[in-house]
């Protein structure tokens, strides 16, 4: 392979790189909303003080996915992502039927 066709590929296999990693984080920004098959199994209310109180007797005041041991983000983010809802974020102020107190 000659230095021309080495810069080429190299140029290639970065641009490829940066594309993918713009469509991931793309991806990963698209936030889950409560119509969503997967939300409406687990009860998904993007703000928990919404939450009815009735059918979701499971839920408490204060709970909500910033402070749910499922929810992947740095403290004080707005969104972060969760395992139940694979490649979606969630609010930090939603809540969902799988709610778990962090530790």
């Amino acid at each position: 392979m000659s230095l021309s066709n080495r810069r080429v590929f190299l140029m290639q296999v970065a641009t490829a790189s940066g594309a993918l990693a713009v469509a991931a984080s793309a991806q990963a920004q698209a936030m889950v909303v409560e119509t969503d098959p997967q939300a409406a199994a687990l009860s998904y209310k993007a703000d928990a003080t919404k939450v009815d109180k009735a059918k979701q007797p499971r839920y408490a005041a204060g709970q909500n996915c910033a402070n749910c041991a499922l929810f992947q983000a740095k403290a004080g983010a707005a969104a972060g992502g969760c395992p139940l809802f694979a490649g979606k974020q969630v609010s930090a102020k939603a809540w969902c039927s799988a709610y778990a107190k962090k530790a």
